[in-house]
């Protein structure tokens, strides 16, 4: 079974719409949905917004729904010319850029306590949508500081407030797990916010368009 990990309901909507459902219900505080999706069995999380909320999600496929892999998707930003606007892609690898012990011990920005690297690598699609590296925080803004950190230092393509929380929660349980974003704004092309209202529907069109391919892959 694949547990799904989705942010919002307006992006847990878009798969929601092509599954059968066997039975919703509240786990705490998270919505769940039990069925099947293009012929696979799913547990679809709608976890809330954040690192916290995901790996709560993540851990609640786990534990309570017995899930073998775990898939994140939802919108995203893009930080750079090779992320375009709508355009649907694979993480192949996700750091938290929120998290710096480097003051402490000598580690990259990002580096887990656990783990000697930075950034933690997914599970990958043979489906043609190109790969890209995530950068994970608790924060949605324009800050000239997060832009040169991401880019000039993590080297990211993409940023977003879930993915690598869900990568750790899936390193923790031992299991394989992927994600697809579709980008809602870019970073340099005016306010995110307003980009992410204007786009943000055709970007999850474009990402549900691209869902059955996936789960031909899951």
């Amino acid at each position: 079974m694949t547990g799904v990990i989705a942010a919002m309901n307006i992006e847990a909507e878009i798969l929601l719409e092509q599954t059968e459902i066997f039975r919703s219900l509240t786990v705490s505080g998270k919505q769940v949905y039990v069925g099947r999706a293009f012929g696979k069995d799913v547990t679809v999380i709608v976890c809330g917004v954040g690192k916290v909320n995901a790996a709560l999600g993540a851990q609640l496929a786990v534990s309570k729904f017995d899930a073998e892999k775990l898939f994140n998707f939802g919108v995203a930003g893009g930080l750079n010319e090779g992320t375009e606007l709508c355009g649907v892609y694979q993480i192949r690898e996700a750091v938290q850029f929120d998290f710096d012990l480097t003051q402490l011990n000598g580690t990259k920005t990002g580096t887990l306590d656990e783990y000697k690297e930075n950034y933690l690598k997914l599970a990958s699609f043979k489906a043609p949508f190109p790969k890209k590296r995530l950068g994970t925080a608790d924060r949605f803004n324009d800050s000239p500081e997060d832009y040169r950190l991401l880019t000039e230092e993590l080297k990211a393509d993409i940023r977003d407030m879930e993915g690598a929380a869900v990568v750790q929660a899936a390193y923790a349980a031992q299991l394989p797990v992927y994600s697809v974003k579709a980008i809602s704004d870019v970073a340099g092309s005016g306010s995110t916010t307003e980009q992410y209202l204007q786009n943000r529907e055709k970007a999850l069109k474009n990402l549900k368009a691209a869902l059955p391919v996936l789960f031909e892959e899951l």
